[in-house]
């Protein structure tokens, strides 16, 4: 058992990604299940489902791609707030990841939301990882 479930969950899509998998499977918390929902907003994943199997329940992400050569959507996905190091940031020193063409996931008090919709409702809060 992980004890930064958010790092693991993104370091098991970034492996699934570089072998070329269709599915990845991940354990469900609320934390990613609300990760995996901004994702599928985003368009960075084909779907997720819950699995329900005893105790512990597990996410299967439906990872996509592009063209012939199987190109990953998501190009590169990195933790940023660890349980050592936590790193906040207000609405209007929200972080551009690339200048606007990657997204920041940030847990705010109204939930998990890109960094875009945090600027846009005025809500600071805690930075999770950069996608693009």
């Amino acid at each position: 058992m992980t004890n930064d479930t958010i790092a693991d969950m993104l370091t098991r899509i970034r492996n699934a990604n570089l072998a070329k998998h269709q599915i990845v499977q991940i354990p469900s918390t609320k934390v990613t299940k609300a990760i995996a929902k901004v994702l599928l907003d985003e368009g960075l994943i084909e779907s997720f489902e819950e699995l329900d199997n005893g105790l512990r329940g597990s996410l299967l992400i439906s990872l996509k791609y592009d063209g012939v050569d199987r190109k990953p959507v998501i190009e590169k996905i990195q933790s940023i707030s660890k349980p050592g190091l936590r790193v906040y940031s207000s609405s209007k020193k929200m972080p551009r990841v690339l200048g606007g063409f990657g997204t920041a996931i940030v847990s705010t008090s109204r939930g998990l939301m890109t960094d875009r919709q945090a600027r846009s409702k005025c809500i600071g809060g805690e930075i999770l990882c950069y996608i693009w």
